[in-house]
């Protein structure tokens, strides 16, 4: 099993959820503003990837939620600097992480 894909395909089965959650609770956005405006304000997080995510944010929902379920080079890099981390409750996490490794593996 190749590790690298395995997360790629975590980070994606995660990030379609959370696109789901979206659609469903737009409201839930408002989290992961303030997530990104602390990236801002205190630098934490490389200005490029902060920057995009603020616009995403700021943007149209479907546009985010492509972005979310995309698999080109520029999402991965979004998706492994997320303002989504612990969105979704531990057994969700975990059940992702099983169901990811079970497909994968084959």
């Amino acid at each position: 099993m190749d590790l690298h894909e395995l997360a790629e395909e975590r980070s994606l089965a995660y990030h379609g959820r959370v696109a789901a959650l979206l659609r469903a609770q737009p409201d839930r956005l408002a989290t992961a503003r303030e997530r990104v405006a602390g990236w801002l304000a205190t630098g934490s997080v490389h200005a490029i990837y902060a920057s995009a995510w603020r616009d995403l944010l700021d943007g149209p929902l479907a546009a985010l939620c492509a972005l979310l379920e995309n698999r080109d080079e520029r999402a991965r890099a979004l998706r492994q600097v997320t303002p989504f981390a612990g969105f979704l409750p531990p057994r969700e996490r975990w059940a992702i992480w099983r169901e990811t490794r079970a497909r994968v593996a084959g």
